[in-house]
């Protein structure tokens, strides 16, 4: 038990935990340098993104690409027509799993989805729900590319098995 303490503080946490913090960081001057109006969406999802390898934060990010450019979608058009509303919510996130099984997307596809269509649908707006969306879907977007480019330059090590079970 000690020995795995010793070895989770030990010199691969120090170089993830840096490589995390530099990530998030970038992400975030980022999406401020593009004047995104919540800024704190692109860091979010970089850390979300960096704590996998390179081969497994491109399928990762794809499906959550998807997926919010889908949620996005729904919550603008819907957003645009009908108010917050509890049963056009639930249609919404309905339809939306439905889509991102036409896109032959998975759950962390729909998972992403959901949360950018409760965000534009449900979130007071001062703007149009196209804007919200447009916005929303940036900042993600600005988030899985930090993310990517990090996993490219910078990849995340793959511990090697320690045998013991």
């Amino acid at each position: 038990m000690a020995g795995d303490r010793v070895k989770w503080v030990g010199w691969p946490m120090v170089v993830h935990s840096t490589r995390t913090a530099v990530a998030a960081v970038a992400s975030l001057l980022v999406a401020r340098l593009f004047q995104l109006p919540e800024a704190y969406w692109a860091p979010i999802t970089t850390l979300v993104i960096t704590q996998s390898s390179l081969g497994t934060a491109f399928n990762v990010s794809w499906q959550r690409f998807v997926g919010t450019a889908l949620g996005a979608l729904v919550g603008a058009i819907v957003a645009s027509q009908f108010g917050p509303h509890v049963l056009v919510f639930g249609t919404c996130v309905f339809i939306l799993g439905l889509l991102c099984a036409v896109a032959q997307s998975d759950r962390s596809a729909y998972r992403f989805g959901g949360v950018t269509l409760a965000i534009v649908l449900l979130l007071p707006r001062t703007g149009s729900a196209w804007r919200i969306a447009l916005h929303r879907f940036a900042e993600v977007t600005v988030g899985l590319g930090v993310a990517l480019i990090l996993a490219w330059v910078w990849p995340e090590r793959e511990e090697a098995p320690s045998g013991k079970s």
